[in-house]
């Protein structure tokens, strides 16, 4: 009996450490992960505190003060006056609306035979496709410009025209087909089989079938495409020369001036900037934990 008791008494310390060191291990990496999160959104809170200072406070005062000691809401409707932020707006929605909205349509159209098709070179293009990963858009911006001008995609010849330069050269991604390809080689073969004995073709297995279970990588396709083209600068600083086709990005630095800036203008723009960034993942974000995933289902 008394050995009994000593085991049970030895068992329920043992129990004890082993929660008291995942106690201390789980603390330990939740502090360095609020420290982490608290390091990334320091510029952001920076950005709001002096959205919301006043003339009368010095922004590039030291020590910095967060918390304005002049508060004022006046720097956001001053950027209303300023700038034809509304416009700006409108031509953002446009480019970035346009670029997810091909990018889904092409990279899913692209990653479905890579995916579920036999065919000649299959891997070899795959490989091609991944390849292009490597190569940065500056080091081609160049020659993508030449060819936009040849086609004649400026906003000098139209409106659309502009848009079609701002938005055709992003219309797909190696990252979008290689996500939409893993995508589906996550579906199981028996559901696409089982369409067709159904009397379903081709195009109604990917469209009836496949498109809705690969919809939590569609929406992570949609978010990272979406935030990539929304703060897009340089592209849309080359290509657009008209003032009332400027996109967010390039309408807000119009800003800063050669002599002054309007620092405070400056961040004002830029936070309202990121508001339909921000709504667009929290509109996203049910699809999003799971969507991203999808890369890791099968090689």
């Amino acid at each position: 009996m008394k050995s009994e008791k000593y085991n049970k008494r030895i068992n329920h310390c043992e129990s004890g450490l082993k929660r008291l060191f995942a106690f201390r291990s789980s603390l330990f990496t939740h502090i360095i992960l609020i420290f982490v999160s608290l390091l990334s959104i320091f510029p952001f809170i920076w950005l709001i505190s002096t959205s919301l200072k006043g003339n009368a406070e010095n922004i590039f005062a030291y020590p910095p003060h967060l918390i304005p000691a002049d508060f004022t809401w006046a720097n956001y409707a001053g950027v209303w006056v300023k700038v034809d932020f509304i416009r700006y707006f409108v031509n953002s929605m446009i480019a970035a609306g346009g670029t997810v909205l091909l990018n889904l349509i092409l990279s899913a159209l692209a990653g479905y035979p890579l995916a579920r098709m036999e065919f000649r070179g299959k891997k070899i293009t795959f490989f091609a496709v991944l390849a292009t990963i490597m190569i940065p858009f500056q080091a081609i911006m160049l020659p993508v410009y030449l060819i936009t001008l040849k086609l004649n995609m400026v906003d000098s010849v139209s409106n659309f025209a502009g848009f079609a330069g701002l938005i055709l050269p992003f219309a797909v991604s190696a990252f979008g087909i290689f996500l939409m390809r893993q995508a589906f080689l996550g579906i199981p073969h028996e559901m696409e089989e089982a369409a067709i004995v159904d009397g379903c073709n081709v195009f109604q297995v990917f469209t009836k079938v496949l498109l809705p279970m690969v919809k939590p990588a569609l929406a992570v396709l949609a978010i990272f495409t979406f935030i990539g083209s929304w703060g897009e600068f340089l592209w849309p600083s080359i290509v657009l020369t008209k003032e009332s086709m400027y996109t967010l990005p390039v309408g807000v630095n119009n800003l800063q001036g050669a002599f002054s800036s309007n620092w405070r203008f400056i961040a004002a723009g830029s936070v309202l900037a990121t508001i339909p960034i921000i709504i667009f993942f929290l509109a996203m974000q049910r699809y999003f934990i799971s969507g991203e995933n999808e890369g890791a289902v099968k090689g």
